[in-house]
């Protein structure tokens, strides 16, 4: 049997425009839902979702064979959680909250099998189809995509080391926290993180490293790609939930 292709991962080093979607609800159902929606990749969060590794599990198996990448966002830059992560069979990573190289530098040791990095063996685990991967230990590093997360001013004056760690495959602008950091908490689109974001992808642009961002605005979904975001989340299942909900409520309601 061989290892899985990383699709994700060749198409942002290829500068391959990927939109994505954010997935909070923590459902194997509402997974396997928005599968065969047509995005490329499907974001599960562990951050500020309460979601753990059996919920990974099941909404793993249910993008499973569809076209979208699934990307797991752990709680933290954690070596533990990054390994648990991992031996259930994710490929790409997104890890919050890095703040300089040496974090970058911890996170894509945490993703790397000895000697390279710190990730710990396991010989028999989902991520190697229980073993059935024979070469998997060999060859995993390759088709491992790391992103780190960008949020707050000092990790933005940063920006370039963090960026040019060996094995940060690209790096995630967060907006609402960076709005936070700069002032302006619950308003991206103030002027000033506005500003920051689009200096951020022109800066690694300038290094080639593929930048991300997320947002549910049509008009700054536009405006990120036209700056050169390469990975754009568009929105959440949260969202869409939410908002279809209210909707037909109010449809009808009055």
């Amino acid at each position: 049997m061989d290892l899985p292709r990383n699709s994700f991962k060749h198409a942002i080093a290829a500068g391959k425009l990927q939109i994505g979607l954010w997935c909070s609800l923590c459902s194997n159902i509402a997974a396997d839902i928005v599968r065969d929606s047509g995005f490329d990749w499907l974001l599960l969060d562990t951050e500020h979702s309460p979601n753990e590794i059996p919920d990974l599990v099941g909404q793993l198996q249910a993008v499973s064979g569809g076209a979208a990448t699934p990307i797991v966002r752990p709680a933290w830059n954690d070596i533990v959680l990054i390994k648990r992560c991992l031996d259930i069979g994710v490929q790409t990573l997104l890890v919050p909250y890095v703040q300089n190289a040496d974090e970058a530098k911890r996170a894509v040791a945490a993703v790397r099998y000895p000697p390279r990095g710190v990730r710990g063996v396991a010989v028999a685990s989902r991520a190697s189809r229980y073993g059935r991967v024979t070469d998997y230990l060999k060859k995993a590093d390759s088709e491992i995509c790391l992103l780190v997360q960008v949020e707050t001013r000092s990790a933005l004056d940063q920006l370039e080391a963090i960026a040019s760690v060996e094995g940060v495959d690209g790096v995630f602008i967060g907006p609402s926290d960076l709005s936070a950091s700069l002032g302006h908490i619950g308003n991206p689109a103030h002027p000033e993180p506005q500003q920051a974001m689009q200096d951020a992808v022109t800066r690694l642009k300038k290094i080639g490293k593929p930048a991300g961002i997320l947002t549910g605005n049509e008009d700054e979904i536009r405006r990120y790609i036209s700056w050169g975001y390469t990975f754009v989340a568009v929105g959440s299942d949260i969202g869409l939930l939410g908002r279809g909900a209210d909707m037909l409520a109010k449809k009808f309601k009055n």
